[in-house]
């Protein structure tokens, strides 16, 4: 079997990227990262998650993104928005992906993973830059620059199989799988049992992915 790493966040994305690693025939090694964000219950989901769908091992990476700020996941003093709008929101948290897959990449060559897989969208999705194929394509440039896998000549593959995929394509895809949603966490400010709040713009994409997919939606609300 072929190794892999997988981004978890505990969110209905990554958890569907984890069981289509799986699904693949990938041994997978997931990784979360505790980096100041509002809610550490959807940390608690990534542990659930990983243990269900039979992860080799799940490491948590403590990160002091909070300290920088500039983001309402990780500054409190910034208020989640409720209602979409123009530009990139204010939930956007500066070079987060750039970190969180440079990381991935050094435990990738640890573990000897020959891809990373990470649930970036660019159909339902916020707006984040770093969520972008054009993103993706830079890192994967890096990737094979920076690592001794890239310079012998294997390249780690970035693999993002959620990029063209609907909400509700990919809670469908997540369906087919077995892939049980109700442990999942994506409310930017769920409460400490995992409750959703309902409003935040990742709660609104979620409902309407369900809604779309005709999948009875498990999310707790508040």
């Amino acid at each position: 079997m072929n190794t892999a790493v997988v981004l978890l966040s505990g969110g209905l994305d990554s958890a569907t990227c984890l069981a289509i690693a799986r699904d693949q025939g990938y041994r997978c090694h997931t990784i979360a990262f505790d980096y100041g964000q509002r809610t550490r219950s959807e940390l608690d989901a990534a542990v659930r998650v990983s243990q269900a769908l039979g992860a080799e091992s799940h490491r948590v990476i403590e990160l002091g993104l909070g300290t920088i700020g500039g983001s309402a996941l990780t500054d409190h003093a910034i208020e989640v928005p409720e209602e979409g709008g123009d530009g990139i929101p204010v939930t956007y948290v500066p070079a987060r992906n750039t970190v969180f897959l440079s990381l991935s990449l050094g435990l990738a060559e640890v573990v000897d993973a020959s891809a990373i897989y990470i649930g970036v969208n660019a159909v339902d999705y916020s707006g984040y830059p770093d969520c972008r194929p054009e993103f993706i394509d830079a890192f994967q440039t890096l990737a094979g620059l920076a690592t001794k896998a890239g310079v012998e000549g294997h390249p780690i593959e970035i693999a993002t199989p959620l990029m063209r995929l609907s909400k509700a394509d990919i809670i469908r895809r997540g369906t087919e799988l077995g892939l049980d949603y109700g442990l999942t966490v994506s409310c930017y400010q769920a409460d400490e049992a995992g409750r959703a709040c309902g409003r935040c713009d990742s709660c609104r994409l979620r409902r309407q992915g369900f809604e779309q997919a005709l999948v009875k939606d498990p999310t707790i609300y508040r």
